[in-house]
This record gives C-alpha cells, sequence and structure tokens, in this order.
C-alpha cells in the first residue's frame, strides 16, 4: 500500500457521551470513524477520518447479497497517567489479513491500519470511559462494495474502522456464567471458515443462542461439527479448563478462531510455570473430570469479556456446575493480570502494549 497520508475532516457538532455507570456493549458511538477504499485500479486509497455517520451504499452492493466481509475487535484504554495505549494491536491486524484472504478480499497494510487506529482514538480519547472494567471497543471491519449480483469476489470494497465506549460485555462482568453445550447446530468445520473471522459465523450461530437465552444462559459452547464430541469454542470466546491442575483448551484444528486473548492467556501461564496444554478435549472428559471431582475451573477468553469464569456446563440435561459456581484461581488471576496491564497499572514483560500518546 503506497497511501500513507490520512486525511482528516472533524465534526463540527459533538455528541453527547454516556454515563460510564449506563454503558452497555456497543450501543454508543464516538464521533469519528475511519476509512479507505479499493479498487483493483487504485489499491487501498483515500484514507481519511470523518464525522461519523451513516453509509450510503448501492443495494446491489455484494455485502448484502454474499456475505463477503471480515472484522476485527480489540480496546483503547486509559492509564492512570490519562495516557491512552492499545492491547496487541498487531495480532488483530495479522488475524484480519488472514481473514482477507479465506475471504478472497485484499490484504492491507497492517503496519498502517495500526497508525490508522491510533490517529483515530488520540481524536477521539475523551469517549473513553474511566470507570473500572470500562474501555473503548475498536471495531475494524472490511465490506464488499461493487454493485453486482454475479457470483463471485467483489472487486471494490470499504475498510471501516469505529469507536464505542463499553462497559462488561456481559452482565456478570466477572462472575461465572451459565454456558449450554450445543448439540443441534453447528458452528464451524475444517476447510470452512471457522477461523476466519468473518460475519457469517456468527449469523449461524445465532438460533442456538437465542434458543438457551431464555433458560439463563449466557452462551452456548460449540462442539465439533464432525462427531459432535470434541470441544470447540463458546460463541464469542475460546474456552479454558483446568483438569487435575493442567489448564487444557483445544487446539486450533481451522474450525476455532486464533483468539488473541486466547494466545496472551496460554503466554501468562507457561510464564507463571502454570501446566497448559492445547490438545483435543471432548465433552466426555469433562464430564468424567466433573464425575472424579477434578474439573477444578473453566473459563472463556476474549476480548469483549476478557476472562468470563464458567459456574455451570449444561450438557445432554445434565447441568455440571463447576468449583461450586465460583470463580475460579487461576480465572481470577489470568483477569486480574491482564486487565493491569491494559489499564497500565501492571509491568508489562511482554511487549503487549502499543502507546497512542
Amino acid at each position: 500500500m503506497k497511501e500513507r497520508i490520512i486525511q482528516k475532516s472533524l465534526a463540527s457538532n459533538k455528541k453527547p457521551k454516556p454515563q460510564t455507570d449506563q454503558l452497555e456493549f456497543g450501543r454508543v458511538f464516538t464521533d469519528h470513524m475511519f476509512m479507505m477504499d479499493y479498487t483493483p485500479e487504485a489499491g487501498w486509497h483515500d484514507a481519511r477520518i470523518v464525522p461519523y455517520e451513516p453509509l450510503t451504499i448501492d443495494p446491489a452492493a455484494m455485502i448484502f447479497h454474499y456475505g463477503q466481509s471480515v472484522f476485527e475487535g480489540l480496546k483503547a484504554y486509559l492509564t492512570p497517567n490519562n495516557e491512552a495505549q492499545l492491547f496487541r494491536p498487531e495480532k488483530n491486524m495479522e488475524r484480519l489479513n488472514r481473514s482477507n484472504e479465506r475471504l478472497c478480499i485484499p490484504k492491507i497494510d497492517e503496519e498502517f491500519a495500526i497508525e490508522a487506529i491510533k490517529q483515530l482514538v488520540a481524536i477521539d480519547k475523551e469517549w473513553i470511559p474511566t470507570s473500572e472494567g470500562t474501555s473503548l471497543y475498536i471495531r475494524p471491519f472490511i465490506i464488499s462494495t461493487e454493485p453486482y449480483l454475479g457470483v463471485a469476489p467483489s472487486r471494490r470494497y470499504t475498510f471501516i474502522v469505529i469507536l464505542s465506549p463499553v462497559g462488561a460485555y456481559y452482565k456478570e462482568g466477572i462472575n461465572p456464567v451459565k454456558i449450554a453445550v450445543e448439540n443441534t447446530f453447528v458452528r464451524a468445520v475444517k476447510g470452512g471458515t471457522g477461523e476466519a473471522k468473518t460475519g457469517g459465523n456468527y449469523a449461524s450461530g445465532l438460533m442456538a443462542q437465542e434458543l438457551v437465552a431464555d433458560k439463563g444462559f449466557a452462551q452456548v459452547l460449540w462442539l465439533d461439527g464432525v462427531e459432535k464430541k470434541y470441544v470447540e469454542e463458546v460463541g464469542s470466546m475460546n474456552v479454558f479448563f483446568k483438569i487435575n491442575g493442567e489448564v487444557i483448551t483445544p487446539k486450533l484444528n481451522g474450525s476455532i478462531l486464533e483468539g488473541v486473548t486466547r494466545n496472551s492467556v496460554i503466554q501468562l501461564l507457561k510464564y507463571w510455570n502454570v501446566p497448559v496444554t492445547e490438545r483435543k478435549i471432548s465433552m466426555e472428559e469433562v464430564l468424567d473430570a466433573h464425575k472424579n471431582g477434578t474439573l477444578e475451573e473453566a473459563f472463556g477468553s476474549g476480548t469483549a469479556a476478557v476472562i468470563s469464569p464458567i459456574g455451570q456446563l449444561t450438557w445432554e440435561e445434565k447441568d455440571l456446575v463447576i468449583n461450586e459456581g465460583q470463580t475460579g484461581e487461576i480465572a481470577k488471576r489470568v483477569y486480574d493480570t491482564l486487565t493491569a496491564i491494559q489499564y497500565g497499572r501492571k509491568e508489562d514483560p511482554f511487549h503487549w502494549i502499543v502507546k497512542i500518546d
């Protein structure tokens, strides 16, 4: 990408900011957004930061018909010194390009994309909330915009980044959630798009989630799409089990999203010399560990929730209450350490933090 200049057109009227104690996840958006376009002739071009506003897009744009899109999620945090910073943005841009490749979308310049995000967050820095557990959620995404009804990769795209001040993703916060193990529907299989962060993966999981939401479950736990035997991931999180002192997480297999927080958790556990293994794990193994008392903890990891302890898994009408429904020691330690690094309250020995100011 040759384009290195970001044009700026700032909003003349600023929107009122929400009370931080009333923040939900992803309901309110800041004053500005970043945009950049792609055509085969010009490549990625016309990088700009403009006021946040609705898009004007052709009804025949291919995104509406064939779902060719990818997205990412990361956050900006305020330190005690009022400095804004990002957490491992290079991992998000690397993954965005892996998703691009799978969806036949032209790759972006990762370094330039991070610079664009930094400039956008700097402009809307006053939107970063300061209450405990809040942050500024960053949503980069790419949509196919060519007006064409033929089934083929689009030749035009728009890359957009929007910002949203957020509170906790789950209303339970760091308190344990109830998860239902999904036996009927399938999220993804190896060779599909499961390891790409594309909208269709999430659309296909909505029915399963809706069916269990009324029963008090926060999410569903997906099993593999072939045998419906092996654990894969929760709807918006990767998953970890602590069994007999060892932390186990499903091995990446082509249908599991490679989470940035997942990777960070694994690095932290190894840093602490906590046994951690990436391998296939079946629900039968989880059930057996629960029966014999060696299932000590379970938790999910993701950018939105950071760490979400699992207090109960329900599978085939069996309720597996984990750690008496309480937050486990490892989950709490990982959460406290990750958030302390993210908010600049603790030393970052991994060089994960990228400063904006």
